[in-house]
């Protein structure tokens, strides 16, 4: 019997489709999760300098300052029953947008400034407690 060749999954093979309220309860959890890393960092005493900042198309989750450095952070939040851990969830696609819009924010906004000699890209993956408090894990320069 001769073999068919592969085929690209259709759309309906990929779609996953979120019940009612799923999707806000996701954003909600994801801003929480970002606000617990900028809330960490900022105790850490970076500054913190944006966050969800808008660079046409591209986010960037939190841009900090420490010193001479910028520091561009990606936020995972990951549930209880999720497939893979917050690190693995950052596919290659991820990772060049969040180096495309660090480095946008880079020649528009720090190229000249004579305050800041590099950027770093880290990413904090959070996981809440069943109490609600947050476990942050940081990987720096990972990006």
């Amino acid at each position: 019997m001769p073999s068919r060749p592969l085929r690209r999954a259709s759309a309906d093979f990929t779609t996953v489709r979120s019940k009612p309220g799923e999707r806000q309860a996701a954003l909600r959890s994801g801003r929480a999760a970002e606000a617990a890393v900028a809330s960490d960092l900022a105790r850490q005493g970076l500054s913190i300098l944006a966050t969800n900042l808008r660079l046409g198309r591209l986010e960037l989750d939190i841009v900090a300052r420490d010193g001479d450095t910028v520091i561009v952070v990606e936020v995972r939040h990951r549930g209880a029953g999720a497939w893979q851990t917050g690190l693995e969830s950052i596919v290659p696609a991820k990772t060049k947008r969040v180096r495309a819009a660090g480095e946008r924010l880079w020649r528009e906004r720090f190229s000249r400034d004579a305050r800041v000699n590099r950027m770093r890209f880290d990413v904090a993956v959070v996981t809440f407690e069943d109490n609600g408090e947050a476990r942050v894990e940081y990987a720096r320069g990972v990006m």
